[in-house]
């Protein structure tokens, strides 16, 4: 028995260091892909966006941070609208594409066309889809292959990283 352990932990071990390292060689590719998500109006320098955003939204958009679950008020928003960016207003989801994931963060089906980019996350060893606001770059969350239909995706946001605007 120890020795089945033994291999099972050396082999995840051997596997998360791999892992590791193809996400180490990948992180060029995926700066560039990173690089091509912004405009270059909102290409602001670290000391432009700490003066524009509080310390929590700094941390998320600018450091790719993550909130703690169920912090966020717009984790239960139920009106009708669209989520926006909070580091430079784009919108970025509807609110009919939003749902409950029981994750503890606002998690959405689809997002609006046009409006992220995603690059592969090494964070955690095993690689995950980042997705950021197209316009300004702002980290928002991880995309999962775990939502409903029709897309099957689940958009898992940070709810500092977005502002709600109710329909009129």
């Amino acid at each position: 028995m120890k020795r089945v352990l033994l291999f099972v932990n050396r082999r995840f071990f051997v596997m998360g260091l791999f892992t590791s390292i193809f996400g180490l060689l990948l992180k060029p590719f995926n700066a560039l892909a990173a690089s091509k998500a912004g405009d270059a109006s909102w290409s602001l320098s670290n000391a432009d966006w700490r003066k524009r955003l509080s310390a929590p939204v700094y941390k998320v958009l600018r450091e790719e941070g993550t909130e703690p679950p169920f912090s966020s008020l717009l984790n239960d928003e139920k009106r009708v609208g669209t989520f926006f960016c909070a580091g430079c207003d784009a919108p970025l989801f509807s609110s009919s594409t939003k749902f409950e994931s029981g994750t503890g963060w606002p998690s959405f089906w689809d997002s609006l066309p046009n409006s992220i980019a995603t690059k592969v996350d090494y964070k955690l060893i095993v690689p995950r889809t980042e997705y950021h606001c197209l316009r300004c770059g702002g980290h928002q969350g991880h995309v999962f292959n775990d939502g409903p239909r029709p897309t099957g995706k689940r958009y898992c946001n940070n709810g500092v990283a977005l502002t709600f605007q109710p329909s009129n």
